[in-house]
C-alpha cells in the first residue's frame, strides 16, 4: 500500500470520527457536557410551577373563605334616630370610641353609594388610616362600606352597619365586618382580640350618644 493510500485512509477515518462524534463527550472549545444542563434545571422549575400552584390556590382559598367579626346591640331608638347619628362623619369624635374620625373625600361631600371615605379606627394595637369606597346607602336600614389593603388581594374588610326595627322605639343595631385576603388567616386572632371589643364600645357609646340627644 502506497503512502498516499494509507494518508487517504487515515485521512477518511478522520472525518469519520468527526462526523460520529459522541454528542456526551466534553466540547473542546468549551471544555463542559452541553446535554446534561437540562435535567439539572428541570426540578428546579418543577418547584416553582408547584409553588406558583400553591401560591394561587391559597389566593383563591382565602378569598372564598371570609373571616367575620359581628356585635349586635338593642338600642332605645327609633331607626331614623339611629341613621342620624350614624350618618352624621363630623361628630363621630364626640362620641365615637372606635371609628374616632370620618370624613368624605369625593366631590360630592355626600353620604352616597361610590363615595370614598378617610377613616381613622382605633383598637388596642393603636390607630390605623382607612380609605374606603361606600357601597350601599340605605338610609335608617343599612350603611355599608369597603376597604382595602393594595393590592387588593392581600386584605379586604367589608363594614356593614344594620339597623332593624324589633318594637316601638326599640331597634337591633349590627356592626359586622367581613375580611378576605391572603394575610387575612394570620390577622384571625388579633380581630377578634383587639378589634372585636371595639365593636362593642361602639354600639354602647351610640346607645349613650342617642339617649344624649333626646
Amino acid at each position: 500500500m502506497s503512502s498516499s493510500v494509507f494518508e487517504n485512509n487515515t485521512a477518511r477515518r478522520g472525518t469519520d470520527d468527526a462526523d460520529h462524534h459522541d454528542p456526551a463527550a466534553p466540547d473542546p472549545a468549551e471544555g463542559t457536557v452541553k446535554k446534561r444542563s437540562w435535567p439539572r434545571r428541570r426540578p428546579i422549575l418543577s418547584g416553582l410551577l408547584v409553588l406558583s400552584v400553591a401560591l394561587t390556590g391559597y389566593t383563591v382559598w382565602t378569598n372564598t373563605q371570609p373571616v367575620r367579626i359581628t356585635a349586635s346591640l338593642e338600642l332605645r331608638a327609633t331607626p331614623d334616630e339611629v341613621w342620624e347619628v350614624l350618618s352624621d362623619f363630623e361628630k363621630y369624635p364626640e362620641w365615637n370610641p372606635f371609628i374616632t374620625s370620618a370624613e368624605v373625600t369625593s366631590d360630592s361631600g355626600r353620604v352616597e353609594e361610590g363615595a370614598t371615605l378617610r377613616n381613622r379606627m382605633h383598637d388596642a394595637s393603636g390607630d390605623t388610616t382607612f380609605t374606603p369606597t361606600i357601597q350601599k346607602v340605605d338610609p335608617g336600614r343599612e350603611l355599608k362600606w369597603l376597604g382595602k389593603v393594595e393590592p387588593g388581594w392581600i386584605a379586604d374588610g367589608q363594614h356593614r352597619f344594620h339597623i332593624e326595627r324589633i318594637g316601638p322605639d326599640r331597634v337591633r343595631f349590627t356592626q359586622t365586618e367581613r375580611f378576605t385576603g391572603v394575610a387575612v388567616p394570620f390577622l384571625k386572632g388579633h380581630l377578634e382580640e383587639k378589634t372585636l371589643p371595639q365593636f362593642h364600645a361602639m354600639n354602647e357609646a351610640l346607645q349613650e350618644r342617642l339617649d344624649a340627644l333626646r
